[in-house]
C-alpha cells in the first residue's frame, strides 16, 4: 500500500531556492515521488511512497519550512506519480494577485463544525475550485464560480461574488485540500469583508473525518494524481480520467466533455 500526503503551509520563506536540493535528496533516498512547490509564501505539494519514506520527507519539511504543516493522508494501491519534482514558483498556488495569505487569511473551521456553519442561511458558501472539479461533486448549496483556473477567482469575486453577499452575514469557502480557499479568504478580506471562513484541511479532511450519514457532500472529490477522485473516507472515487480530453468522467459512462465527438464515439470517455 502506498501512502499519499497532501500538504501545504503559508509561511514566509526568505530563500526557497536553497531548499530544493535538500528536499529532492531526502525524497529520492526514501523512494518518495510527487511534487513539492516552494515560493516566498510557503510550500505546497502532494507526495507518495512507503509510509516511513513519506514521514521522513515530512520531517525534513517541518525542519526546513514550518513545524506546523497541514497534512492530509490517504492511500493508493499503486504509486500515483511517475517522478519527483521539487520546484520554486512565484506562488505555491497561482492566483495572480498579491495577498498576505500567511497573515491575512480568514478563520479556519474544523470539519466537525463545518456543517453548522454552512447550514446557516446567512452563510454564503463558495466553492473555490475549477469548474471541472465542481462538476463531479461539491457541497450542497455551494456557489460554483465557473472558473477555468484559480487565477480567474479574483475577477469573478469582484464582478459577481460581492453581489451574492446581499443578505448574508458571512462567507465560507472550501477547496480540495484547503490551500486555495485559504488564499481566497485573504483576498476577500483584503476587499473589506471581515466575516470570512474556510474549511480546515479542505474536502479531503472533511471526507476523512465526517461520516457519510452526516456529510453535506455530493459526488466525488477530484484529486490531482492518477487516482482521479476520492469519495467518503478517502476511498477510491467513481471517476476515471478521459483519455481524449484529460477531464474526469464517471467510470463506465461517456465523458460529458466529449459528448458527440469522435473520441466519445470511440469509447475514450
Amino acid at each position: 500500500m502506498i501512502s499519499v500526503a497532501a500538504l501545504y503551509r503559508f509561511t514566509r520563506l526568505d530563500a526557497p531556492e536553497a531548499l530544493v536540493e535538500p528536499l529532492r535528496a531526502c525524497a529520492a533516498t526514501h523512494g518518495v515521488k510527487g511534487t513539492l512547490l516552494l515560493a516566498d509564501e510557503g510550500v505546497n505539494g502532494t507526495i507518495a511512497g512507503p509510509r516511513a519514506g513519506v514521514e521522513a520527507v515530512l520531517d525534513r519539511l517541518r525542519a526546513l519550512v514550518a513545524p506546523d504543516l497541514d497534512v492530509k493522508f490517504s492511500t493508493a494501491d499503486a504509486m500515483p506519480f511517475a517522478r519527483l519534482k521539487v520546484r520554486v514558483k512565484p506562488e505555491i498556488v497561482t492566483m495572480g494577485v498579491a495577498v498576505d495569505a500567511a497573515g491575512g487569511a480568514g478563520t479556519h473551521v474544523a470539519p466537525a463544525e463545518w456543517n453548522a456553519l454552512i447550514d446557516d442561511p446567512e452563510t454564503l458558501l463558495i466553492d473555490t475550485r475549477n469548474s471541472y472539479e465542481v462538476a463531479i461533486g461539491s457541497f450542497a448549496g455551494a456557489v460554483d464560480p465557473g472558473t477555468a483556473c484559480f487565477r480567474d477567482f479574483p475577477a469573478w469575486f469582484e464582478a459577481e461574488g460581492k453581489a451574492l453577499m446581499a443578505g448574508k452575514r458571512r462567507v465560507a469557502m472550501f477547496c480540495t485540500g484547503g490551500i486555495r480557499c485559504e488564499k481566497a479568504t485573504a483576498l476577500v478580506r483584503s476587499m473589506g469583508v471581515d466575516a470570512v471562513y474556510h474549511l480546515k484541511g479542505g474536502i479531503l479532511r472533511y471526507l476523512e473525518e465526517v461520516s457519510a450519514a452526516d456529510s453535506r457532500r455530493q459526488g466525488d472529490c477530484f484529486v490531482f494524481d492518477e487516482r482521479v477522485a476520492v469519495a467518503e473516507g478517502l476511498a477510491p472515487g467513481r471517476h476515471t480520467m478521459c483519455r481524449a480530453c484529460g477531464r474526469p468522467a464517471a467510470i463506465g459512462a461517456a465523458c460529458p466533455n466529449c459528448a458527440g465527438s469522435t473520441a466519445d464515439a470511440a469509447g475514450y470517455g
